[in-house]
């Protein structure tokens, strides 16, 4: 075993108790801990940190005994929080397997929930709770998961032993750390090699258990344009998976209200309480079951350059952050995207519409098929991607796009996160047609509208001129800036126009 000192055991209790660090621990087991030292009602769960990605690779892409053993001590103690029994009747223990590096890569590596479950306890589950059509819900929801995760192969059986499913599980999640997807986001967002992914594992909430059940994500403030108003999307009688691939078009956060009342005020109140902890915009998924609200994730949320700036500015202007912080919190990349101040004419026809999901104006020719998407760029093709719905392995065509187009999904979609993130602009849930009617066709998508219009209409308009929270940024700048400031090619350019 490679472990020293200086890290972290090779299986931690995810309690609040161990002050593990984001590189050690990775985003999502951090958080967890983080979160449940705050008393906030976070399921339990314990984590193989990031060290042990490179142990397993570097034994032959298997998890050492002596770490499995600390496992399975683990999910004993996970017995005993939760008061079921993994493998077991009458109250059978499910648990999510979870990836999470260091940085955040929505949607990048691979998670499989419902772990746990075979035919004869899908069987004790439904006599447990009095429901068979919810734990054969679940139980299918598993098979589906197992088979395209850990196994590979559409329709694919998991192994009826718990306990190897769950170590193949997690050799799995391991194993996603070095597939295209996670590499493409890495080399386009400029983060190298990294240390690997940490797993972890977590008792499971349901979300699609009933009526007053559900899934969703929040923002604290609106990732797209900035905007300090709670936002975000949710559906009933679903699990996280549902919402954040991108597969199903979900309701507003505020549909939440209807149907749990008492539960958007509580959901209000833990985004301020997570936003101070952060100072900054945070991304926040959540589960109801049954009435009762769990948190399952924080992170720093993707936004828009557009929505970076003013969070920037309105964070500095409450006090919560320097000026001199505020100006970190653009890339690069998105000072770049800043740069592009072009619009939509008006005229033109609408060939679709959806949800606004990635702002910013780009035309292109629309393409369904990856590998074309990805020959048609790489020859200096403008591409639009269209498709029903975007996968995690969509997403090097997605970043050799100008911009993506969706049938299905919602803004809080694995899809949206990226495009929003990189200033790609993007309109999801336009509706099923939308890709036969695109394909082919040279489109003018706008982001900030949802809307696709037939040929080239974009023009240029004077928008960043009138952005008061981009003024005040820039006005934070130093007067000797370095030329390699991000945000030094726009103050030189206003001060140009001046």
């Amino acid at each position: 075993m490679t472990s020293s000192a200086t890290l972290p055991g090779d299986v931690i209790t995810l309690d609040g108790t161990f002050p593990g660090t984001r590189d050690e621990l990775g985003g999502k087991a951090y958080s967890v801990n983080k979160m449940r030292a705050m008393g906030l009602p976070v399921p339990p769960a314990f984590a193989l940190p990031t060290h042990v990605c490179s142990i397993y690779h570097d034994s032959g892409r298997s998890l050492p005994d002596e770490i499995w053993q600390d496992v399975l001590t683990h999910l004993r103690r996970l017995e005993s929080e939760t008061g079921r029994r993994f493998g077991a009747g009458p109250s059978p223990l499910l648990v999510s397997v979870r990836s999470g590096a260091a940085q955040s890569m929505p949607g990048m590596m691979d998670t499989v929930l419902n772990l746990g479950l075979n035919p004869e306890l899908c069987t004790v589950l439904a006599e447990e709770t009095g429901d068979p059509q919810w734990a054969n819900d679940t139980w299918e929801r598993f098979c589906h998961s197992y088979a395209a995760i850990v196994v590979g192969t559409p329709g694919a059986q998991p192994p009826t032993d718990p306990v190897e499913q769950l170590r193949a599980a997690i050799g799995a999640v391991f194993d996603s750390w070095t597939n295209e997807r996670v590499k493409a986001y890495r080399a386009r967002h400029n983060l190298g090699a990294g240390a690997g992914t940490a797993v972890t594992v977590q008792a499971m909430v349901f979300g699609n258990r009933d009526e007053q059940s559900g899934t969703g994500v929040m923002f604290s403030r609106n990732p797209a344009t900035g905007d300090n108003v709670l936002y975000g999307e949710w559906l009933a009688k679903a699990q996280g998976e549902d919402v954040v691939s991108g597969e199903k078009t979900p309701a507003t956060l505020e549909s939440v209200s209807e149907i749990l009342p008492t539960t958007y005020p509580e959901l209000e109140r833990i985004a301020a309480i997570l936003e101070r902890e952060h100072r900054d915009l945070v991304d926040i998924e959540f589960t109801v079951e049954s009435g009762r609200l769990y948190i399952l994730q924080c992170r720093a949320g993707k936004r828009s350059p557009r929505a970076a700036v003013r969070v920037a500015v309105d964070l500095a202007r409450e006090g919560v952050i320097s000026p001199a912080e505020a100006l970190t919190r653009v890339s690069t990349e998105q000072a770049a995207s800043l740069a592009n101040t072009s619009g939509v004419r008006a005229g033109h026809t609408v060939l679709a519409t959806g949800t606004a999901a990635g702002p910013g104006v780009a035309v292109g020719q629309a393409v369904s098929d990856l590998d074309e998407a990805l020959d048609l760029a790489a020859a200096g093709t403008p591409v639009v991607l269209v498709r029903p719905s975007t996968a995690p392995d969509d997403v090097p065509a997605m970043f050799e796009s100008v911009a993506v187009v969706t049938e299905l999904g919602g803004s809080t979609s694995h899809a949206a996160l990226v495009c929003r993130e990189i200033g790609l602009p993007c309109v999801v849930g336009a509706g099923a047609g939308t890709v036969a009617t695109l394909t082919g066709l040279t489109v003018t998508v706008d982001g900030a509208t949802g809307s696709v219009y037939e040929g080239d209409a974009m023009h240029s308009d004077d928008e960043a001129d009138t952005d008061e929270h981009l003024s005040e940024l820039l006005s934070y700048l130093p007067d000797e800036v370095p030329v390699d400031h991000p945000l030094a090619p726009l103050r030189a350019e206003r001060l140009e126009r001046a």
